[in-house]
């Protein structure tokens, strides 16, 4: 079917809601200074040319903060939980940073953020998920060493970094800093996620018009995801309501938005996430959203009427919440609930952090 010194023990500051631009003046001094900003941004997880549904959302921030007049270089690198590798990458990183002249070093995820180190500029990292949660293996469900050493290294990043950014609060519990902590979450490219006729869809997607289809978006063998899971409770669901389960995977990432609204409602099954993107993104879509409680999921569906987050991760419990999803028979207001996460908006929340660290130089 991604220096500061923490007292000993002493927990990450509560995280800090950013604010966005200020009218009038205020706001052209604002854009000016990002007009003169360059930002060294360094990243392990980059799209890769000519490969399908590699990740895009770090690729689409740098490229808005581009918009937004900041001066980026991209500086991606394969870790591929090879030491050599990560020496390989921090040597071309320091020649980089001699050559050219950086305002800051922006990190995307933790392990990114060792190549930093040593610098005299101000560091700010965003931790998404796996960085400070660890990394569930793939053959039998169960966090890795690799996970467990990356763990440590991201505490010492955030521990020496000028402002962290979390794309969750609940990561603030796996951290230890006094740098200042700010959540914003990945945003969502809402002229891409966006509301088509559903028959449109399916009719470019090539799917039959009269099923009644269930999405699951990622890798099916991934286990951290949980595909059995959800392929499970569709499996109890069909005893009482026919539905299909449609997978979304090597797929463009263009074509995504063509599956949300092909499809009748979005399964979620993660066992561990930060703040997963396929459900703002859904969400945007206006398909409704049946989930475990995992990462901001619980934060993301409040309130949006037809959508379900489940009490536990019994495939009986997810059937029985896609039953009454799918018997609703409608497209929920999804796109209200995330229209504060529109990239552009999270954008200056972003900026807002740069300059706050700059005077420290």
């Amino acid at each position: 079917m991604r220096e500061h010194h923490a007292a000993p023990g002493r927990k990450a500051r509560r995280p800090q809601a950013t604010r966005g631009a200020m009218p009038g003046r205020a706001n052209s001094r604002r854009a000016r200074r990002a007009d003169s900003m360059r930002v060294m941004m360094v990243t392990s997880d980059w799209p890769v040319p000519g490969v399908r549904f590699t990740p895009t959302f770090i690729k689409r921030q740098a490229e808005f903060l581009k918009q937004a007049g900041v001066d980026v270089e991209v500086f991606p690198f394969r870790g591929e939980k090879n030491p050599y590798n990560y020496v390989k990458a921090w040597a071309r990183l320091r020649r980089r940073l001699r050559a050219e002249r950086y305002d800051l070093i922006h990190a995307q995820f933790g392990q990114s953020g060792l190549l930093a180190f040593p610098t005299r500029m101000p560091l700010v990292v965003t931790f998404r998920g796996s960085d400070l949660l660890g990394i569930v293996g793939d053959g039998d469900g169960a966090y890795t060493r690799a996970g467990r050493v990356l763990q440590r290294a991201s505490r010492f990043v955030a521990r020496r970094a000028d402002a962290v950014i979390l794309v969750s609060p609940h990561l603030a519990d796996h951290i230890t800093t006094v740098a200042p902590v700010h959540v914003i979450p990945s945003g969502i490219d809402f002229t891409l996620f966006r509301p088509i006729p559903q028959a449109e869809a399916r009719h470019q997607l090539g799917l039959d018009p009269r099923e009644r289809l269930v999405l699951f978006v990622g890798r099916p063998d991934q286990a951290r995801k949980r595909y059995p899971l959800a392929k499970h409770a569709v499996e109890l669901l069909n005893e009482r309501m026919p539905a299909r389960l449609t997978v979304a995977w090597r797929v463009s990432h263009e074509q995504v938005p063509l599956y949300m609204n092909a499809c009748d409602a979005l399964i979620f099954t993660s066992m561990q996430e930060g703040s997963p993107n396929v459900v703002k993104e859904a969400l945007a879509c206006d398909l409704p959203v049946v989930s475990v409680a995992v990462g901001d999921v619980a934060e993301r569906l409040k309130g949006v009427e037809g959508c379900e987050l489940c009490a536990d991760d019994q495939p009986a419990t997810i059937a029985a919440a896609l039953e009454r999803a799918l018997a609703r028979g409608a497209r929920v207001d999804g796109r209200s609930a995330v229209r504060h996460l529109d990239e552009r908006l999270l954008t200056e929340q972003v900026l807002d952090v740069y300059r706050s660290v700059l005077p420290q130089r």
